[in-house]
């Protein structure tokens, strides 16, 4: 199995005290990962680390075959871009663009990401992840963002993440403004989605109850990092 995400002693510090450490975490192709944790135990920073945001103040970080310390920043960000799909918190979509607009910037800055679509085929595969995320893609592609429903949005961006094919799909507190039932609803048509896909994902919640059927849960007590499968 392909590695995409691998850590060994990694080590981020901010001034002010916060420290997260990480004796060693990997994530394979295909796995879907939770991390698990309140607010202020690093969860975010995590992701940035995995995601090739932030780099680490020491230990080995490696992404898609890559160890980040030999990267520039430049090829960092076309490294995320071609790789990693991203699910917002607060979904971040244009809101007076189409959801359409807002699902094909999906692509808009990976080159290898758009390989992964023939030029006549990017309608067709919008649509298709809108089906996939439970939207009404006939009814919906030519409206503004802002007209949708919460849990239409942040399905949206869902689609947005997955176009393209990227590796791994990076959530990071996607369900936080939805009511339980379309928690649920939306994490099912996510994990669906994204096993027909391939992609990995790491998904990030403070909700226990959320992380039911994943491969891995990494629970984040305190600003460090002790979870099964380190």
């Amino acid at each position: 199995m392909t590695v995409l995400v691998s850590a060994t002693d990694l080590l981020f510090e901010r001034p002010g005290g916060f420290a997260l450490s990480v004796p060693s975490l990997a994530i394979e192709a295909g796995e879907a990962v939770a991390v698990l944790g309140a607010s202020g135990t690093g969860k975010s920073t995590l992701l940035d680390l995995v995601g090739g945001v932030l780099r680490p103040t020491s230990g080995a970080l490696a992404l898609f075959g890559h160890d980040v310390a030999q990267l520039s920043n430049s090829a960092l960000d076309r490294l995320r871009g071609d790789h990693v799909g991203v699910i917002f918190q607060e979904h971040n979509l244009l809101p007076f663009a189409t959801v359409r607009q807002n699902v094909a910037l999906g692509v808009q800055f990976s080159a290898a990401r758009r390989r992964h679509l023939r030029a006549t085929a990017l309608e067709d595969e919008i649509e298709r992840l809108l089906d996939a995320m439970d939207l009404d893609a006939a009814e919906l592609l030519r409206r503004p963002a802002h007209t949708l429903s919460v849990g239409q949005r942040q399905r949206v961006a869902a689609a947005r993440a997955l176009l393209g094919a990227p590796s791994l799909i990076i959530a990071d507190e996607p369900t936080s403004a939805l009511d339980e039932g379309n928690q649920t609803r939306f994490l099912a048509l996510l994990q669906e989605a994204r096993k027909a896909s391939g992609a990995a994902l790491l998904f990030v919640t403070h909700d226990p109850r959320l992380t039911n059927g994943f491969d891995q849960v990494i629970t984040l007590d305190t600003p460090s990092l002790e979870g099964k499968g380190l």
